[in-house]
């Protein structure tokens, strides 16, 4: 539960293109602090969480709604939170957001071919892109 609220405000925080300093600044925190939190090696508290909700404008229940499900949260909800912590995840979804529907299915194709391909046996890397 740790890590995908602190997925959460991760997420929020890089959509609204703060920095981990900035909103340490905001909350009085240091950004290692921060950086603990999202990664979920520290708790939240409930005061802190009001904290940050508020400096990343939105509510608290906003960044608790993946856990807020009668039954606790999918455990694909957890697991796309988890998958966005990966370097470059946002910055990826957000520029695919920005493609015609007809791009982005050319390119989720693409993707598709590159990770089978990939992931296929005796592959020992990732096929160069031209």
């Amino acid at each position: 539960m740790d890590i995908a609220l602190g997925a959460a405000v991760r997420i929020r925080r890089r959509s609204l293109g703060i920095s981990q300093e900035a909103l340490a600044e905001q909350c009085g925190v240091s950004f290692q602090q921060i950086q603990k939190y999202e990664n979920g090696a520290n708790r939240i508290s409930f005061s802190r969480l009001v904290q940050i909700a508020r400096a990343l404008q939105c509510r608290v229940v906003d960044l608790m709604d993946v856990l807020d499900a009668p039954d606790g949260g999918s455990p694909g909800d957890l697991d796309i939170l988890s998958r966005m912590r990966t370097p470059g995840a946002l910055e990826l979804l957000s520029a695919f957001e920005r493609l015609s529907p007809e791009t982005r299915s050319s390119l989720l194709g693409l993707m598709r071919t590159l990770a089978a391909e990939a992931n296929a046996p005796g592959a020992t890397k990732a096929p160069a892109l031209v």
